[in-house]
């Protein structure tokens, strides 16, 4: 298993990103860590005590999240970082209203350090941000593309959902997002995109209204 991060990836990330937030759309983005440390299995496999292990994870966050910052600001696009946990020496504290300045002015905000608890997922941090800062779409850019009815990299017969409700991927337990996001997500009727990153465009597509990836949504 690889660790750390990929220049060339970190720098394709960053211009996919640039090119949405160029073509007139506020962006924000939660980073994961899991190139770093991922808490449920770090604590599992390596004896950590989980709170210890997650709070590690979030530190981890705060490395890609600086990572980005740097590079998205090499395309030319002015970005801030804002954790969830106190490093003022590195990046602004969470708060929201700034955080929906920062968009007005049209830079990107990267949020980091997940909601800054323990035991809550990435999945959870982008839901609640997203809700927060009153987002008009929440996009999980992932390495499928799309929701399936199963695992489709385990079976060739798995189906691809072109959208499907709340409701539908709360009751099938599909497995792209965990069960408190999709929950929220539904509660507060926050239409979800799952798309593939790794496919160049994918992300401007979909804010364009392109048909890209699965969208959830509804009860």
């Amino acid at each position: 298993m690889h660790f750390g991060l990929d220049p060339l990836i970190l720098k394709y990330i960053a211009t996919e990103i640039a090119e949405v937030q160029r073509s007139g759309v506020e962006v924000a983005v939660v980073v994961g860590g899991g190139n770093f440390v991922r808490g449920e299995t770090f604590s599992a496999e390596g004896g950590i005590d989980r709170t210890v292990a997650d709070q590690m994870g979030m530190l981890g966050t705060l490395m890609n999240a600086l990572a980005l910052q740097s590079a998205i600001e090499h395309q030319g696009v002015q970005t801030r970082v804002q954790s969830a946990v106190n490093v003022a020496q590195v990046s602004e504290m969470f708060i929201r209203r700034r955080a929906m300045r920062h968009l007005e002015k049209g830079r990107v905000v990267v949020f980091a350090a997940g909601t800054g608890n323990p035991y809550f997922t990435t999945d959870t941090a982008a839901v609640l941000r997203a809700l927060e800062i009153d987002a008009d779409v929440l996009i999980k850019a992932t390495k499928v593309d799309g929701v399936y009815d199963k695992d489709p990299k385990k079976y060739e017969d798995a189906v691809k959902f072109e959208s499907l409700a709340y409701s539908t991927a709360i009751e099938k337990r599909l497995g792209v997002m965990d069960q408190t996001a999709f929950t929220m997500c539904r509660e507060h009727r926050l239409p979800l995109i799952v798309l593939d990153f790794n496919k160049p465009g994918s992300l401007l597509r979909a804010v364009n209204g392109v048909n890209e990836g699965t969208l959830v949504s509804g009860e």
